[in-house]
């Protein structure tokens, strides 16, 4: 399946790969393999669940108001995916379960395997974070400091004190204690005809006002049975691991860094926002005016899209 496509402008193209591992889906804007010429990638690492489809139109968005110029891609988590049918969910099962390849820091390492494997070195990244996606990025800056790392944009971080938020104080016993309980029903799910989940679907998100509809097919895509599982256990780590905010990384790489806090996000409080823009008063912190939730890619993807654009045009200029 690699290498389909030299220049995909205006249709997303989905590729999928074994990486560290285990079954991987990206999601391509532009040109689907990269060369000498491609100064710049933009490179989507998601939140949880780490499905590729839900930033399907946030990508577009992104690649058309940059001229189509530079390729924009998301990949997703390990695991984090519908298994196709010629592929199982990892290459070799012994192997996986050593690396924790679904653990939090198996994904760490899958995000930078995937880059020793399909990016040139010289390339610039444009990484772009969302919720737990933000806290893999600086782990990625950490361990490998000699990224080409040109702009990090984080949005609606999840980068510490996971467990203390208003939402993780409700999570933190379901996906720590009470996992195996949700796995019956997401199993009996998985059977419905896929028509009916999409429809159940579109029931759940009716109070969206402005819903995109391109997220409806992820959404019936986790609902598949080992995606939901995959991303309850990397779920159940995030509660346990996300502590304490890395001002290490954050301080070595700020003026790199955009953080984008929502005003009313139950994963992020906006205490944390005031705390670090605090600790850090030459960096780029935004506070969000746009209501926007913190799963935006359901009604605000090409929106927030375009906010990230108009914050990185000046830094892509030649």
């Amino acid at each position: 399946m690699e290498n389909m496509v030299t220049d995909c402008r205006d249709e997303p193209q989905t590729e999928f790969m074994y990486c560290w591992g285990a079954i991987t889906e990206v999601l391509k804007c532009g040109s689907c393999q990269l060369h000498s010429g491609h100064k710049v990638l933009f490179l989507i690492i998601p939140g949880n669940p780490g499905i590729v489809g839900f930033y399907r139109t946030f990508m577009q968005t992104l690649h058309s108001m940059f001229g189509y110029r530079h390729p924009v891609w998301a990949v997703s988590h390990a695991g984090h995916c519908v298994t196709p049918d010629s592929m199982d969910m990892v290459e070799d099962a012994s192997l996986a379960t050593d690396k924790d390849v679904f653990g939090l820091n198996g994904q760490i390492e899958h995000k930078l395997a995937f880059l020793r494997k399909h990016v040139p070195r010289e390339t610039n990244l444009v990484l772009v974070g969302h919720s737990i996606g933000c806290y893999i990025i600086l782990e990625m800056m950490k361990r490998d400091p000699e990224l080409e790392v040109l702009k990090a944009v984080m949005l609606f971080p999840t980068i510490e004190r996971m467990a203390q938020t208003p939402q993780g104080k409700v999570m933190t016993p379901v996906l720590c204690h009470m996992r195996y309980v949700a796995y019956l029903p997401l199993f009996l799910l998985s059977l419905l005809p896929e028509g009916f989940k999409s429809s159940l679907i579109k029931l759940v998100f009716g109070g969206i006002h402005s819903l995109d509809y391109t997220v409806v097919q992820p959404t019936v895509d986790l609902l598949s049975g080992d995606c939901a599982a995959n991303a309850m256990y990397m779920g159940g780590q995030e509660m346990r691991k996300v502590l304490e905010r890395d001002n290490i990384t954050i301080k070595k790489n700020l003026e790199k860094l955009i953080f984008y806090y929502g005003a009313a996000d139950h994963w992020c409080p906006v205490q944390y926002y005031h705390e670090i823009k605090q600790d850090f008063p030459a960096g780029d912190f935004r506070l969000c005016e746009n209501r926007f939730r913190h799963a935006f890619v359901l009604d605000a993807g090409r929106e927030v899209a375009k906010m990230v654009v108009e914050w990185i045009r000046g830094d892509l200029r030649t």
